[in-house]
């Protein structure tokens, strides 16, 4: 990847892993743009968004990335989201709405987007690094523990469920496994690492690799 050119790394996590918060991390030390699941569902359902209304918005002589990049904003500064128009759309078309989303927002600037189907939507992107994020199950269950003030078992079922979920979900649209090695260019346990540590050693790779 070439972090002097226009560039988008993807950040696929396991719940617990504390994946989420390197994508922020990593994003705040590289000075660019930050989309995960809240944001793009926030982006999606303030502007009542569908494949189709993406185009009509683009094909009218309006300012659709400043409206997205205010509203961004406003998103990632809130502790709770404010949604103000309802969508519904059914899963197969909220899975092409968030393509053309998310691949609508890295073609204007680069970015880091955690989780979703992003190591998927990019992989055939010109600049492009796809990081996956793990850690053991203890190591994911004290986590999620302490970050839901939840019990042993209770983390134990949050952690299932959303294993289930997500491969599920992968694999309804994709023929392959999130846990696939050969989906990212960078695997990290994070057992013995922190956040940061995980951000300097992504930072060593980037700058290795970077032409």
């Amino acid at each position: 990847m070439n972090k002097n050119e226009k560039f988008v790394i993807t950040i696929n996590r396991e719940v617990g892993s504390g994946g989420r918060t390197v994508g922020r991390k990593l994003s705040e030390r590289l000075n660019v743009k930050y989309f995960d699941k809240a944001i793009v569902d926030g982006l999606t359902e303030k502007f009542g968004l569908s494949i189709e209304r993406i185009e009509k918005i683009k094909s009218q002589k309006k300012s659709w990335w400043n409206d997205f990049n205010n509203y961004y904003q406003t998103l990632i500064n809130s502790a709770s989201l404010p949604m103000e128009a309802e969508v519904k759309l059914d899963n197969a078309t909220m899975f092409e709405t968030e393509k053309r989303i998310l691949s609508e927002l890295a073609e204007q600037s680069s970015c880091v987007i955690a989780g979703r189907t992003g190591f998927m939507i990019f992989r055939e992107w010109p600049n492009h690094l796809n990081i996956f994020i793990q850690a053991s199950m203890e190591h994911r269950i004290q986590r999620v523990m302490r970050r839901q003030n939840v019990g042993e078992t209770e983390a134990r079922d949050i952690i299932a469920k959303m294993d289930s979920s997500r491969e599920t979900y992968i694999q309804k649209y994709e023929d392959t496994s999130r846990y696939d090695t050969r989906n990212y260019q960078l695997v990290i346990s994070m057992d013995d690492l922190s956040e940061d540590d995980a951000v300097e050693v992504i930072m060593e790779y980037i700058n290795r690799t970077s032409k």
